[in-house]
């Protein structure tokens, strides 16, 4: 069995695969954060993303009508041909975090290079909560019981 050490073969963008004779392309910061977002949401084990405060702002503008932010919990550092990507997670209980931190780190990587054509330098993750079986959200965010202990 061969064990996953968290490090991802790398498939390195071609040398000016974003610049040629026929022009230039630029990829905003913006692409890329919802690149790895929805590639970190596709992994099993990730319940949430973003701290505390944007998931509260999230359920907002859910409340609101407005469509859910793919971004939130991800922060972006573009270069001309290399990303650093910085994720906020809300994982499942029971999940193995550096197994699911690796897994997660392997999605992204793999999607914004394979995307973007941009060599993905870093992932850095920070697990801000846990979810438990049995919350659910209230208007505020925050996780509560399904049901009242006291009546």
């Amino acid at each position: 069995m061969v064990k996953d050490t968290g490090t991802v073969p790398r498939t390195r963008a071609q040398d000016g695969a974003l610049s040629s004779d026929m022009g230039t392309t630029t990829i905003d910061d913006g692409v890329v954060a919802k690149i790895a977002g929805l590639a970190a949401r596709e992994v099993s084990g990730v319940y949430d993303m973003g701290a505390g405060a944007a998931r509260a702002l999230g359920t907002v503008r859910g409340i609101v009508g407005a469509d859910k932010n793919i971004d939130q919990g991800v922060s972006v550092e573009v270069g001309e041909r290399q990303a650093a990507v910085d994720l906020e997670l809300v994982v499942e209980y029971g999940t193995a975090i550096p197994d699911l931190a690796g897994a997660v780190r392997k999605n992204v990587i793999s999607a914004v290079e394979r995307m973007c054509g941009l060599e993905v330098t870093e992932v850095n993750i920070k697990v801000d909560d846990v979810h438990l079986p049995g919350q659910k959200r209230d208007d505020g965010g925050a996780a509560t019981e399904k049901e009242p202990r006291v009546q």
